[in-house]
């Protein structure tokens, strides 16, 4: 899953053993990435 640090703005990968923190800056806030796509909701 991908994530951007939200110090840095650099994506970052994360792996099962790494803990939540960016490999660059040593930051603990990680942002995760929205995908594009529009979903829409019907509403009755």
């Amino acid at each position: 899953m991908s994530y951007k640090c939200s110090r840095c703005k650099r994506d970052v990968t994360l792996d099962e053993y790494g803990g939540v923190r960016c490999p660059y800056c040593g930051h603990r806030v990680l942002l995760k990435e929205r995908s594009p796509d529009v979903k829409e909701i019907n509403v009755n």
